[in-house]
């Protein structure tokens, strides 16, 4: 560990040599982030080529006081850089409506987390922005997918816990296959459990974004869920 933040600082520094060292050691990390967005209508070299622009701004961003793994810092970030371009310029195409709004939510959500000192909560994001919580989730649904796996139910429940992957903070590798697996899950088994497990949402509140009821959210829960075990044990 000590070896990597003496090439991190050295690379902050401006020493290109440190920072391809960083790019070479996390090349297994980067395309298998990569391999997510594979079939998306963009050349897997450039998906790479996004990823290793990922990597560099944490790189640039990392700060050895948070107490945290460079590589669950750079996860985010990589993942941000390949879906930036695929919003923009790629093959995924989002309205302009909907975009100021999820430019409005990121500038909020970055005002409040400087000022609360945390993530702010989805209340909060709904009292300063003025839009309900079903929007906010819908937005942030549309605009880009969550990264944490530890974000809590209203019922104080995690998808680590539920369903029992240990520590994704600590194991990237876990924690990207969760992600694939869930991005294989039926419509709206997955919508569930993004809405859910991703932005803390309420069963009630979730029926009222996929138009069903809430016993019916329940049911494609269990099944969601049910479906992530299985696959997680197969691999």
């Amino acid at each position: 560990m000590s070896e990597l933040f003496a090439l991190l600082d050295r690379a902050q520094d401006g020493d290109d040599v440190a920072c391809q060292q960083i790019l070479t050691e996390n090349a297994g990390l980067i395309w298998s982030i990569v391999k997510r967005y594979y079939g998306c209508g963009v050349e897997i070299d450039d998906l790479y080529q996004l990823g290793c622009i990922g990597l560099i701004k944490a790189v640039k961003g990392f700060d050895i006081t948070y107490g945290t793994q460079f590589s669950t810092y750079a996860v985010p970030k990589i993942s941000g850089e390949i879906r930036r371009f695929l919003r923009d310029d790629g093959a995924i195409k989002v309205g302009r409506t909907i975009k100021e709004k999820g430019q409005t939510l990121w500038s909020t959500r970055e005002k409040l987390r400087s000022r609360l000192g945390r993530e702010p909560r989805l209340s909060e994001l709904s009292a300063e922005t003025g839009m309900c919580v079903e929007e906010i989730a819908s937005i942030e649904l549309a605009t880009g997918a969550p990264e944490s796996l530890q974000q809590e139910t209203a019922e104080g429940l995690t998808l680590e816990s539920t369903i029992g992957t240990d520590g994704p903070e600590e194991q990237l590798v876990e924690k990207i296959a969760l992600r694939e697996a869930i991005e294989t899950l039926p419509e709206r088994e997955k919508m569930t459990i993004l809405l859910r497990f991703f932005k803390g949402l309420t069963q009630e509140q979730t029926a009222r974004i996929i138009h069903v009821s809430q016993v019916q959210v329940s049911r494609l829960e269990r099944k969601g869920l049910a479906r992530l075990r299985e696959m997680l044990e197969e691999r």
